[in-house]
């Protein structure tokens, strides 16, 4: 009888570890990467869209261009997650602090569920105000 339960409690305690990765540190792995054509995955169809000196609703491909010629422009050095929503499985959201070597930038990531994943409609960035 041991032989026939061993398997199931073996794949219990493994079930844990299997759950999807939280979107949300992804989105900051991406970013600390300055990955932007792995982000656009997880891009809606549109995305409102925020870069200081532009704010519209862009397509998935504009806002991945738009995202890239900022990244290059400013290399990320660290982020810092400093808030997190994740307690909702069809909304998320989260607060961002990138340096780079050109200023230290707020981020913010608006998460809504498009299609049974979670899909980034929002994405605002914002050169940090020195305290």
């Amino acid at each position: 009888m041991k032989k026939y339960y061993m398997p199931l409690l073996i794949v219990l305690l493994l079930a844990p570890g299997l759950t999807p990765a939280d979107p949300i540190d992804k989105i900051a792995s991406l970013l600390q990467q300055g990955n932007i054509p792995e982000l656009s995955k997880l891009f809606a169809d549109n995305v409102e869209l925020s870069v200081p000196g532009d704010e519209s609703i862009y397509s998935r491909l504009q806002t991945e261009q738009i995202l890239n010629k900022f990244f290059s422009q400013n290399k990320p050095k660290t982020i810092k997650l400093l808030h997190k929503v994740n307690s909702n499985p069809n909304y998320g959201f989260c607060v961002l602090l990138l340096t780079t070597a050109n200023g230290v930038y707020r981020i913010a990531v608006t998460l809504k569920e498009n299609t049974g994943t979670l899909a980034i409609i929002e994405f605002r960035i914002e050169t940090e105000k020195v305290k």
